[in-house]
């Protein structure tokens, strides 16, 4: 069932007392002023306005400390349930850095190799039968920078058919019926089926479940306890867990939205903070100390021949800034780390697209917005 509308009044008197504003004395030298807060939590505001935002978390980090988080609106619009910043969030393809990382960990364990064969029967993933022979080129590079040649998001993308069958299944339901359009690492093209199939080879390496050995290598060691992977549901709602609310039709808890099995692309439940912790451990600055050694985080943020713009699960630039955004239905997130110092996060429990004026769409106005913030803070350099 749709979610009622919301008016201009009714939102407005939603977002009057119900931001959480925590400044983290962590890295008290660098917080926000209280002027600055406030120009901050107008901004915050009017784009929540714009775009009928119920519920956004923040967190921003400076120098490797976290800085200011701050909690707007509402977590679950019906029960008014005010939004916190321990409230997580559907991350969506923000997962993607994470498998990313997590995969670069067993690389320099040496128990993986940028160039493994994925298929095939000596591959990473014994594979007996497949529509194409090309897919026995496909290497764990090619899946890391979506250059392996097909399963592309644009169309077709097999995450969202067949939401029935497990991992497995549709592994081999898509190895079977959906052959390559290019050449392994000729062209790009976004996979979401590309980084299920790197969380399959983690579990197939580790030995544990993806969760477990994400949580294990790569969380843990961030101080990061609260995340996980989502459920489908309402009914699967998790503790402290946002409502997700659909505009344009869309229905977050719809029968294709299979969450769970998204784990290694889109799965990942999390708070902003969650976020901010785990980018300042990736961000290739010495403090505090990354997770991964400096020459595999150049490799991890080094951008394929084939898209100058990805590299391995993140998004790329000359500056060097690097960030990764996520949609879902009822879910907008980004997730950023700038060359001047700087790391942050935003999650939303909406989403509102307009494939004609992309700067209309919540991501770009998310993304626009935290740079706005981030330069109402003069001492942050941003």
């Amino acid at each position: 069932m749709p979610n009622p509308p919301i008016t201009r009044r009714s939102l407005l008197r939603t977002l009057a007392g119900t931001a959480l504003s925590v400044p983290l004395l962590r890295a008290a030298e660098t917080a926000p002023q209280p002027a600055e807060t406030l120009a901050m939590e107008a901004a915050v505001r009017e784009v929540m306005q714009a775009f009928q935002i119920p519920g956004l978390s923040l967190a921003f980090a400076h120098r490797g400390k976290l800085a200011y988080r701050a909690a707007f609106g509402l977590a679950d619009r019906e029960a008014k349930e005010p939004l916190t910043p321990a409230h997580r969030f559907r991350i969506a393809s923000v997962s993607k850095p994470i498998t990313s990382a997590a995969i670069y960990r067993l690389v320099e364990q040496g128990k993986l190799g940028l160039q493994d064969k994925v298929f095939g029967a000596k591959g990473l993933l014994p594979t007996d039968e497949v529509a194409d022979p090309g897919v026995l080129k496909i290497t764990l590079h090619h899946l890391l920078t979506h250059t392996c040649g097909g399963w592309g998001n644009s169309n077709n993308d097999p995450m969202f058919k067949n939401p029935a069958m497990n991992h497995r299944e549709l592994i081999e339901w898509t190895l079977k019926h959906l052959p390559l359009e290019k050449e392994p690492g000729q062209a790009y093209a976004y996979s979401n089926f590309g980084y299920c199939l790197l969380g399959r080879v983690i579990e197939a390496v580790a030995g544990e479940t993806y969760e477990v050995h994400v949580k294990r290598t790569v969380l843990t060691p961030c101080g990061i306890e609260s995340m996980r992977i989502g459920g489908n549901t309402l009914a699967e709602r998790q503790p402290l867990e946002v409502v997700y609310h659909g505009q344009q039709g869309e229905n977050p808890y719809g029968s294709t939205i299979n969450v769970r099995r998204m784990d290694s692309h889109g799965g990942w439940l999390a708070t902003a903070e969650d976020l901010t912790r785990l980018l300042v451990r990736l961000d290739g600055f010495p403090d505090p100390p990354d997770l991964l050694a400096p020459a595999t985080i150049r490799q991890m943020t080094t951008a394929s021949s084939a898209n100058p713009g990805y590299a391995s699960g993140w998004s790329v630039n000359p500056k060097p800034n690097w960030w990764h955004g996520g949609s879902l239905p009822g879910t907008s997130t980004l997730a950023v780390r700038t060359a001047s110092g700087m790391c942050w996060a935003v999650l939303a429990n909406t989403r509102f697209r307009d494939p004609k004026q992309p700067e209309k769409n919540t991501d770009t106005a998310l993304d626009r917005l935290m740079w706005k913030l981030a330069r109402q803070v003069p001492a942050w350099g941003a």
